[in-house]
């Protein structure tokens, strides 16, 4: 018997079909070979004259007696010739006769998912919304009165794909209102026993409601999805949901959580195999700018062997130009890369928190070495208006990150000097900043460190290797170049120098160990926090001498 294989997709079969059927003894050979004949003659005559290919097929199954694989067959082409000839009705008669072979044993339980979810595939492309209501609900009838559970839950969760993708919120909350009650205990409460399928259905909703931008609802949702017990799920499906958990942290602007969220995203939908992972990874690269980490986000071994990806390189060059403070290459990057990088509304959405970002750096490294500057030519410096300069100067008056006044009539900037303390507090502000970004990131990383490995972070490494008591690799080692160490002024790492020229190595790396808790996280901890402390005696700046010492100096 020859496979059922067609040109057109529509008419594509599964090419085991043939091998699903109960048929009987060989007294009926004669009769099948007939119906076979029949069954292939009707499908040669589909594109030339689709009315006489349903006439056949109809003579098909009216002639087979009893019911059997052809006229199962026969019904599957008619139902979907009908439809590609955009009669509805006839295709909902045709398709609820095919139904009604499911119902007994003329046909395997296998070959009838298999076609059937053939065949709501094919329908879905319709955009009559009542009419793919009233087939699938013809369709999840029939599952219901056969108590194919699996397929039911499987056509559901279709559905309601399908109305998510469509904006048919209205008709996915219903869908996702019987879902949730075939999740559930007899007391009402969630069975965790299902928990792959409740994160499924986490998913669905978790997309709905980024769509609606309900961030109360999608914020105590995205939370249970992370405390569901016995789940093995799809990593495409959790790939769903953290990278709705990053949209959500972003638009609250909590950057730090969103680009661990899609890095998890991103790892998810990599071994998915989905290349929602690129889209993922443009969100992760946003995110990391938004932060201000000092750390490449390509560094990771997840992440570098996309650094040079077509669709990727545009952000790898955009996160340099970022990371060197180079306003006019990261601008031209944007405007040759519009379909790669401007086209994607939410990336669109924040770059220009991005472009105020990058040019607040820029403008801090330019008016430092000035007690006063003229707006206008900080405004050419930075190609943006002198109002922008302006509100970024704000800003920044206004965080004390800079002391100073604007005199919008004379349109300048005066800055007032700092006195010695609060230079040394604000040298030891910002390098307390960037610890807390590379310990975050440390402590990230760790969570899946195997056996004495080493993962440098940007200019740190760290080191676990194994303690003596407990004997399990808790032990830790930080150690960093100091004089490599751009978070770090030249005046502070002499002072390092001078007062801990024990803890230098031969190549003039800076290290601290720890093993004095049993875990890795309390040791790195603790390896931090010793040099923090040893950051903060560098720091102190002497006294200014007063006014009374000075003149009995002069005196002497």
């Amino acid at each position: 018997m020859s496979a059922d294989f067609d040109d057109d997709a529509f008419m594509v079969e599964d090419g085991d079909e043939e091998y699903d059927f109960n048929y009987e003894d060989e007294d009926n050979e004669e009769p099948d070979v007939d119906l076979e004949n029949k069954y292939y003659n009707a499908k040669g005559s589909k594109e030339d004259d689709p009315d006489k290919a349903l006439r056949d097929f109809q003579h098909v199954v009216d002639t087979e007696n009893p019911i059997g694989d052809w006229g199962f067959k026969s019904l599957k082409q008619m139902t979907k010739l009908s439809f590609k000839l955009n009669r509805f009705e006839n295709t909902l008669t045709y398709y609820k006769s095919l139904l009604g072979y499911t119902k007994g044993n003329t046909i395997t339980r296998n070959y009838a998912e298999k076609s059937i979810n053939n065949i709501l595939d094919f329908v879905s492309a319709s955009v009559d919304m009542v009419f793919l209501e009233q087939f699938y609900e013809t369709t999840l009838e029939t599952l219901a009165e056969t108590k194919n559970d699996r397929l039911w839950t499987k056509t559901n969760l279709k559905l309601a794909k399908l109305w998510l993708d469509r904006g048919e919120y209205t008709r996915l909350n219903k869908i996702l209102k019987q879902l949730y009650a075939s999740c559930q205990n007899d007391d009402g409460s969630e069975d965790q026993k299902k928990g792959t399928l409740l994160l499924e259905i986490y998913a669905l909703e978790i997309q709905m409601l980024t769509e609606q931008k309900n961030n109360k609802k999608l914020k105590a949702l995205y939370n249970r999805t992370l405390h569901v017990k016995s789940a093995i799920p799809h990593p495409r499906i959790m790939g769903v949901i953290r990278e709705c958990g990053g949209k959500m942290h972003m638009s609250e602007k909590e950057w730090e959580k969103a680009q661990i969220d899609f890095f998890e995203a991103f790892k998810n939908y990599d071994e998915a195999g989905s290349p929602q992972r690129i889209q993922c990874l443009k969100y992760l690269v946003l995110a990391n700018m938004l932060m201000n980490s000092l750390i490449n986000p390509f560094d990771s071994q997840e992440t570098k062997p996309y650094k040079n990806d077509a669709q990727i390189l545009p952000m790898t060059n955009l996160v340099n130009a970022y990371q060197r403070s180079d306003i006019r290459e990261f601008e031209k990057i944007l405007r040759d890369n519009q379909r790669h990088i401007m086209d994607d509304p939410f990336i669109r959405t924040y770059i220009d928190d991005v472009l105020r970002n990058i040019r607040t750096k820029e403008l801090e490294r330019l008016i430092k070495p000035y007690t006063r500057i003229e707006i206008p030519f900080v405004s050419k410096q930075l190609n943006v208006a002198p109002d922008v300069v302006e509100e970024l100067l704000v800003s920044l008056i206004l965080d004390n990150k800079i002391s100073g006044r604007i005199d919008q009539v004379e349109g300048r900037l005066e800055l007032q000097q700092q006195s010695n303390d609060s230079l040394q507090y604000s040298a030891i502000d910002k390098w307390a900043n960037n610890v807390s970004t590379l310990y975050k990131t440390a402590i990230k990383s760790s969570s899946s460190l195997s056996a004495a490995a080493t993962h440098a972070i940007r200019q740190f490494a760290l080191t676990f290797t194994r303690s003596s008591i407990p004997r399990v690799n808790t032990k830790v080692e930080t150690r960093f170049k100091l004089r490599d160490a751009t978070w770090l002024p030249d005046p502070i790492k002499d002072k390092i120098s001078l007062l801990n020229s024990s803890r230098i190595n031969k190549q003039g790396e800076f290290v601290i160990t720890s093993d004095r808790y049993r875990t890795q996280h309390k040791n790195l901890e603790d390896c931090i926090d010793k040099l923090y402390g040893t950051i903060v005696e560098a720091s102190v700046l002497p006294a200014e001498t007063s006014p009374e010492t000075r003149q009995r100096v002069r005196l002497l």
